[in-house]
């Protein structure tokens, strides 16, 4: 394993954000290395495998992927559209709303034209409501110029987006509850406040979902695999099992970074792209400002997650080409993250897996659901990767369980068949995501978005240590759209913003 004496640019962690920096900084000529500290690359695009299936961590569909949107644009850029296999969901509804004691499910369909369409079946007296909301999901996408790919001013000038709550201004839309309910059905992409997540958050998670929504065949790890490739191409170098513990600091900037393993890496430039709490530490909260350092201490972590990895027995299921957006009733929408013990689990997102031979039968399923870090705080002083091994002890394994089963029994109500379908189930907690993605108290969505502090949770590129930029989902925006204009943006601090935006949008006016 070779490194070289001195590098342009060090990437700490290999998260979508750090691969797609890598692969745009390697390709202006610039010496790139990214370190890993997991076994495997990709952060929650990793994948495993139980029982020879494979399961996603992180990553059941993308959005925006058509030819001529936003995501489809950006990946013919870095030239990663060719190595990943993707398979399109169902066009009439690719996420599906439903709800205890309700036999109807309420579907969510590709093309606004076709979303606007395919509500107006259940809610025909809703149509000013539903277009009206379709329009304004639209619209408020736009005020962020690199969603659109657009030159612009900073979104945050306008500070009246971030000051828009989410739940009032849908529910302004239309006084049936239900309707409300189903507009804002796939809140577990974003975690969801009632009183405090804005709308712009709900438009830039599921706006994208709308124009488009896939599948990656065979896992997210393929994605991970093809944009490594081209890193490596570029003349870039990545390695895993590096685990990196210091960023070390001289004369007003950082001239390396030291690894668990005694690895000193030197650099020019320095990218972290793990958690920006986590990176002070190692930096030395001393070389910050006393007033960044507490800001970014004070900002909260969104709810962590409890995901369920079916193994299905063969030709026993069906294959979904579609998610499910279940809750105990309409009125959990916004509140089953604020759940008791007894009433625990009060909704759950269901997807299933895809692979080159799913046909009929599908042959997993994954299930989130939202769980409180406090919950783990038994466990907490125990760290068990795959690099590192730890096991938990017999009454972790026992709390898995039960939780594991309680959620199935939620299953069952909606797939009353699901419990002869089972051949296998495996379990994370949030103890697993902060110990393999490295998010703070396990979070699933980094840093919660809060209209009453609406920029609080919002974080430059750049620090005040000149050569380190942060980058990934703690920024901005999480999700794979999210986190891919989170690289644009940082790398547009090391190379210009409207020169990294022109070389984009000229590699889209040509086949790469």
């Amino acid at each position: 394993m070779k490194y070289k004496e001195h590098y342009d640019v060090v990437i700490v962690g290999s998260g979508l954000a750090g691969l797609v920096s890598a692969i745009i900084l390697a390709k202006e000529g610039m010496q790139v290395c990214v370190l890993e500290k997991n076994n495997q690359f990709g952060g929650n695009l990793q994948t495993f495998v139980r029982n020879k299936t494979i399961f996603d961590t992180g990553v059941h569909y993308i959005g925006g992927l058509s030819e001529g949107q936003n995501l489809h644009q950006y990946f013919k850029y870095l030239d990663i559209l060719k190595g990943i296999k993707l398979h399109k969901m169902d066009e009439d509804g690719f996420d599906i709303i439903s709800f205890d004691g309700d036999p109807k499910e309420y579907r969510h369909a590709q093309g606004h034209d076709n979303f606007v369409e395919n509500l107006l079946e259940d809610f025909p007296e809703e149509e000013k409501g539903i277009k009206m909301y379709s329009k304004q999901l639209q619209e408020t996408c736009k005020k962020f110029p690199l969603y659109s790919l657009e030159k612009g001013k900073p979104y945050y000038d306008d500070a009246e987006i971030f000051e828009l709550p989410a739940k009032d201004y849908i529910n302004s839309f239309t006084n049936n509850k239900k309707l409300q309910a189903v507009l804002a059905g796939t809140n577990y992409l974003y975690a969801g406040d009632k009183n405090r997540t804005p709308f712009y958050v709900h438009a830039l998670s599921t706006n994208s979902y709308i124009q488009s929504a896939y599948r990656v065949v065979n896992g997210g790890s393929q994605l991970t695999k093809t944009l490594l490739k081209r890193v490596r191409e570029h003349g870039g170098d990545a390695f895993k099992r590096h685990e990196v513990s210091k960023f070390n600091y001289e004369d007003g900037k950082i001239t390396s970074v030291s690894t668990t393993n005694g690895v000193e890496v030197k650099g020019d430039l320095f990218i972290s792209n793990i958690e920006p709490k986590l990176t002070i530490k190692m930096v030395g909260e001393d070389k910050f400002k006393k007033s960044y350092t507490n800001r970014i201490e004070k900002i909260e972590s969104t709810i962590a997650a409890f995901s369920l990895y079916i193994v299905l027995k063969p030709n026993s299921f069906k294959y979904q080409n579609k998610n499910f957006y279940h809750f105990k009733d309409e009125t959990k929408i916004w509140d089953s993250l604020h759940y008791s013990q007894e009433s625990w689990p009060e909704g759950y997102m269901l997807s299933m897996g895809i692979k080159d031979n799913t046909a009929e039968y599908g042959e997993t399923i994954s299930v989130m659901t939202y769980m409180n870090y406090d919950e783990l705080l038994p466990w907490e002083d125990t760290h068990n990767t795959i690099v590192n091994k730890n096991e938990r002890g017999q009454t972790y394994e026992q709390f898995k369980k039960e939780k594991a089963e309680i959620l199935i029994d939620e299953i069952e109500k909606k797939f009353p068949n699901i419990r002869d379908c089972i051949e296998a189930y495996y379990t994370s907690t949030p103890l697993s995501y902060r110990d393999y993605i490295g998010s703070d108290r396990g979070a699933m969505y980094a840093y919660v978005k809060d209209v009453n502090k609406p920029l609080h949770s919002l974080l430059s590129p750049r620090t005040k240590i000149k050569n380190l930029f942060l980058t990934g989902q703690s920024l901005n925006m999480h999700g794979i759209l999210g986190v891919t204009i989170s690289a644009i943006n940082t790398c547009s601090e090391i190379l210009g913003k409207d020169y990294l935006l022109d070389k984009i949008l000229e590699s889209n006016k040509h086949e790469v």
